[in-house]
């Protein structure tokens, strides 16, 4: 789709509607057009040609450089949909082990002359179960893209049970996933982001390390295990984690979620361009002190911010707020804009 024609006609419109309806309603179109061969084609369309330059990481062939972040898809509905638009991976979720509603509505906000957004959604999805036959779909797929999928733990679990949470959802998507990341960093769920602190990182990471050695025992194929990480830390948290990460054989770094250092009304996680540069400094820093791979997020919206990524040490990017602002069309005009 033009980036005239999305500003001038249909982000008027959007905006007019709260945020989560908007959401919806994309989901609705997306799972729509993917399920049909002329849907299907109309989303090729909107994205355009994409250039075929593949990136290997984490044992992987990533079509391209450009994924979906988690929040997006949280039920596993439109991952096919997006790789059509031109997204080389999609990561799916955040799933938790039980149904779960999430904070009360209203809980996203727009910030237009930001271009950035505020969410408060705390893990809404219908829980693990329920996404499974999705999964099991998309497992037949011809492998045009990689699926990555968010693990997260229930709200009212303790802290110190958290672990079981991971793992719970680790079992139940190992066989139908490329890859799985472990969000100990959203801001949504009361106490999750201590779960990035050594007294409990340590222990976590290395039960699910020994979770996916019984699964590579039982499934023969060892899956990518990927922390997400928050941006507000400093750099000995951010060393801790990364050092938890090495010591327990996890495979790369995904930086960063959302941040909570803003001054805006709406409580909840701040993303989009005003995350740019914090990102960046995040991913260099881990970068600079490790050889994990990273893949960077954070104030996406053209080519020129995903190359900022990548000389800061990136391997791959996702974005989210961007594709707000900027239209479906996005990820076509960036993967062309980056040859």
């Amino acid at each position: 789709m033009n980036i005239n024609l999305y500003k001038r006609f249909v982000w008027p419109l959007l905006k007019k509607q709260d945020a989560e309806t908007v959401h919806e309603r994309t989901l609705f179109a997306l799972e729509g057009a993917q399920g049909t061969m002329l849907g299907r084609e109309i989303l090729r369309a909107i994205g355009g040609s994409i250039p075929n330059h593949t990136v290997d990481a984490f044992g992987l062939t990533f079509p391209n450089v450009v994924g979906m972040a988690a929040g997006f898809d949280k039920d596993v509905r439109v991952a096919e949909g997006l790789a059509c638009l031109g997204f080389g991976h999609i990561e799916v979720g955040t799933l938790t082990p039980r149904p779960q509603k999430g904070n009360p509505k209203p809980r996203i906000f727009r910030y237009p002359d930001d271009g950035a957004l505020i969410n408060r959604m705390g893990f809404p999805n219908g829980g693990v179960q329920h996404a499974l036959p999705r999964l099991r779909r998309l497992q037949r797929r011809n492998n045009y893209f990689v699926l990555g999928v968010s693990l997260g733990k229930q709200k009212e679990t303790p802290l110190d049970d958290a672990a079981d949470d991971y793992i719970h959802v680790m079992r139940k998507t190992y066989p139908f996933a490329d890859y799985l990341a472990v969000n100990v960093s959203s801001p949504n769920t009361p106490g999750l982001r201590k779960l990035q602190g050594r007294d409990y990182l340590e222990n976590m990471l290395g039960r699910l390390d020994s979770e996916r050695a019984l699964m590579k025992e039982t499934h023969g194929q060892r899956k990518p295990l990927l922390v997400k990480i928050a941006p507000d830390l400093t750099w000995d948290e951010v060393d801790t984690i990364v050092g938890a990460a090495e010591a327990n054989d996890f495979d790369g770094i995904i930086a960063t979620n959302t941040t909570i250092d803003h001054t805006k009304p709406e409580k909840g996680g701040y993303s989009g361009l005003p995350l740019r540069g914090r990102s960046n400094e995040v991913i260099r820093h881990i970068c600079n002190q490790s050889d994990l791979p990273v893949i960077g997020v954070g104030g996406i919206r053209t080519a020129d911010d995903v190359r900022a990524k990548l000389d800061a040490g990136a391997i791959l990017v996702q974005l989210y707020t961007g594709l707000v602002y900027e239209g479906p069309g996005m990820i076509g005009r960036i993967l062309r804009g980056l040859t």
